[in-house]
């Protein structure tokens, strides 16, 4: 295990995000123990309470097992931890993941479409007014990134009328791991967000109420960039 002393005091963030990828990497393999907390308090230059605090954060993140009064056990965060933990492992130390992208990338692939058809069962009248307005947004919007925000208002709406509770946190967290990347990918992403026929086209299969047209456009909006940015993740991946 290499940890080294945090530049400020009370800093449970910094301890955090250390003991973090001590375990994501797995230097802290499943099962084992972590020191104290008097001596990673010790090895990393802060207190004991920012120690605690990082500790409980581990814990609620399903990474370790706190005991009170006992030995902290690192837990396999494959089998544990949930998907707050998604942004964290695509971006460490200022560097994207491939391997972690090219996840999102294929999740993104397989869940958006069936979150279009379910939308297309359960929207509501207001949801056309919704969808025509944004798509408006993108038609408007005068560079890649705006477009990239518009794209996921969009997607939000579209959650919003599939009126699923699973959808909504899976697409929560597809969002957090994806909006501080939002400048990088611009060039990337530029094919599917200047795609407007793409996004007319799910707009009116969702607001007719037909799944397949909603599944079969929304596969067909997402699939491009979902290919070509696989391609540069594997090509980056070492």
């Amino acid at each position: 295990m290499v940890l080294k002393p945090v530049e400020r005091r009370l800093v449970p963030e910094n301890v955090f995000d250390q003991l973090l990828g001590e375990v994501v990497d797995g230097e802290l393999a499943p099962g084992s123990s972590l020191p104290s907390e008097r001596r990673l308090a010790e090895v990393l230059g802060v207190s004991r309470p920012a120690v605690r605090e990082a500790l409980q954060r581990l814990s609620q993140a399903g990474l370790v097992d706190v005991r009170h009064g006992g030995s902290t056990t690192v837990r396999d965060f494959r089998t544990s931890a949930g998907l707050d933990l998604l942004p964290r492992l695509l971006v460490r130390d200022g560097e994207l993941d491939p391997a972690v992208g090219r996840s999102i990338l294929q999740a993104r692939q397989a869940i958006a479409p069936g979150v279009a058809a379910q939308a297309a069962q359960t929207a509501g009248p207001h949801v056309a007014r919704t969808l025509r307005a944004i798509v408006a947004d993108l038609e408007s919007a005068t560079d890649s990134e705006a477009r990239q925000h518009a794209a996921l208002r969009f997607w939000d709406a579209v959650v919003d009328a599939a009126d699923s509770i699973v959808f909504r946190l899976l697409f929560n967290s597809l969002r957090s791991a994806y909006e501080p990347a939002i400048a990088a990918l611009g060039p990337m992403m530029e094919a599917e967000v200047d795609n407007l026929e793409g996004y007319r086209g799910l707009t009116e299969a969702i607001v007719s109420g037909d799944r397949s047209a909603a599944l079969s456009a929304a596969d067909d909006l997402l699939r491009p960039a979902t290919e070509a940015l696989g391609r540069l993740l594997t090509a980056l991946d070492p």
